[in-house]
């Protein structure tokens, strides 16, 4: 099986959730940087729907832009993440099984 991370290497639960995919046999990762390689405002919404979870839900709530969404729209969040992508909660893990944010980074487990 496939597993695709958005991944931050100098985050922590980034890098357990990364550990956590290569250490399970039979799973294939693709690490996708999303800070040097940003995803699409499309992307962004896709992962969520598949997630089952808001952008609102998604946004790292501890980066300085994130204070000038509070209460914003799902649109205006998403925009926001497609243009400045720190404002994605990380990891994001996505398999043929559902995607899931991994905090903590044992909830990727659910879709392995």
């Amino acid at each position: 099986m496939k597993a695709t991370i958005w991944h931050n290497p100098r985050c922590s639960k980034s890098r357990e959730a990364l550990a956590i995919l290569e250490a399970t046999p039979g799973i294939e990762v693709e690490v996708v940087e999303y800070l040097k390689t940003p995803p699409s405002r499309a992307a962004i919404a896709a992962i969520y729907a598949k997630a089952g979870m808001s952008p609102a839900e998604g946004l790292r709530k501890a980066e300085d832009g994130a204070k000038a969404l509070k209460g914003a729209s799902d649109d205006a969040i998403l925009d926001a993440m497609a243009a400045d992508p720190i404002l994605i909660e990380r990891p994001l893990v996505e398999t043929e099984k559902g995607a899931r944010l991994g905090r903590p980074p044992e909830k990727i487990r659910e879709i392995l």
